[in-house]
């Protein structure tokens, strides 16, 4: 199920299996109310006691499984605990990626499973020339590295970067003073040395934050850090060292062509309108106007459904319920000071550029017909034909 950042989940996105939970059934099952207390959200690491937050790629695959053998326990009247079903798949994911199977698989077919490397061969070669000290800290061990960037940027991929850390366990690597640094020879073979500086063109294994801000002193707001998981990458680095953190969600690119058609365009614009109209008009309460302001709020369903089919049929966009945030969008806007759908997005920008916070309304400080302006649509005939509601 999808909820937003108010922790309700957000009805019609319920699913048992692969078949959607009723809207009554949901509410009943959490008291009466459409509201997930908090003791059983997700703790900070997307790991709550009772319910778990799906928040990476390997959620895919998991979800996709768990939904599967569900849907075929229930259709075939199966009984089975949902918690050992869980761990299986929960351990089968896990073991795919942690022995190396799916490394191998990836080493097999670069061309297919490796993306925009020209590109990121540029945004690389670009800091560089400007004068940017780069670092690489992946949980990937190095050969997959070694292969994966040979692919992307070349045989010389080692002289962009001035540290490199792989098999660093992330996000453990964030708060675990205990794990030393190892070097790799030129074989991926571990050494004996005791680390006392980060050499550029060398690799490391493991190590621990603490560690690394001593020897490079890299600190604070003055370091930009990339991932593509909020938790494993970002939640620490922002809120215990204060770097500037920048998260890679590639479902972006799609969600922006989405909102850039005519059809989302129009169905939004429509849709805020209906709301201002409701809100303004429910004084109203004689027989005529309650059958219009009923048949308005149908529409207005009607639309918010047609809305969120554009992007998902079952779970609508990943960034909004109907109208608030999603619980991912919360976190994703606490832990990363800029998101972007992938690295090359940085080559639209000068070295130099500055991304300016935008300063948001508060409810207290929004004028009539905010919603409007959010959108940008105040320039629209629906909203010049109701002036006179003013």
């Amino acid at each position: 199920m999808k909820i937003d950042a108010y922790h309700y989940v957000q009805l019609g996105t319920a699913y048992r299996g692969l078949q959607p939970v009723p809207d009554e059934e949901v509410i009943e099952l959490y008291g009466g109310t459409q509201h997930i207390p908090l003791y059983q959200t997700s703790g900070f690491y997307g790991k709550g006691p009772s319910i778990k937050q799906f928040m990476d790629i390997f959620s895919l695959p998991e979800m996709a499984l768990l939904s599967c053998v569900v849907d075929y326990f229930l259709g075939h009247g199966l009984e089975f605990d949902q918690a050992h079903l869980y761990k299986d798949v929960t351990d089968a994911i896990r073991d795919v990626h942690v022995k190396g199977l799916m490394y191998q698989w990836i080493e097999q077919d670069m061309e297919k499973y490796i993306l925009r490397g020209d590109e990121t061969f540029a945004v690389l070669s670009r800091l560089v020339a400007h004068g940017k000290q780069l670092f690489l800290i992946t949980n990937s061990p190095f050969s997959f590295v070694d292969k994966g960037m040979r692919h992307m940027v070349g045989p010389d991929w080692r002289q962009l970067f001035d540290v490199v850390i792989v098999q660093a366990d992330k996000p453990s690597f964030f708060t675990d003073r205990r794990k030393p640094f190892r070097k790799l020879d030129e074989k991926g073979s571990l050494q004996w040395d005791r680390i006392t500086r980060l050499e550029k063109g060398k690799i490391y294994r493991q190590g621990n934050l603490f560690d690394f801000l001593r020897l490079t002193e890299w600190r604070g707001p003055r370091v930009l850090y990339f991932g593509d998981h909020l938790y494993s990458d970002l939640a620490d680095l922002m809120l215990r060292h204060g770097w500037r953190t920048g998260a890679i969600i590639p479902e972006l690119e799609r969600e922006i062509r989405i909102i850039n058609t005519e059809q989302y365009m129009h169905s939004l614009t429509w849709q805020q309108a209906l709301t201002g109209l409701l809100e303004r008009m429910q004084t109203y309460q004689d027989a005529e106007s309650r059958q219009v302001l009923a048949a308005w709020m149908k529409e207005r369903q009607e639309l918010r459904c047609i809305t969120k089919a554009l992007f998902n049929a079952q779970f609508g966009s990943i960034f909004r319920t109907f109208h608030n945030p999603t619980y991912f969008s919360r976190r994703l806007v606490r832990f990363s000071d800029l998101y972007m759908a992938s690295l090359s997005c940085l080559l639209n920008y000068r070295v130099d550029f500055t991304f300016y916070p935008r300063r948001t309304p508060l409810q207290h400080e929004a004028p009539l017909w905010m919603d409007q302006l959010c959108t940008g649509c105040m320039k629209t005939p629906f909203l010049g034909d109701m002036a006179h509601i003013r």
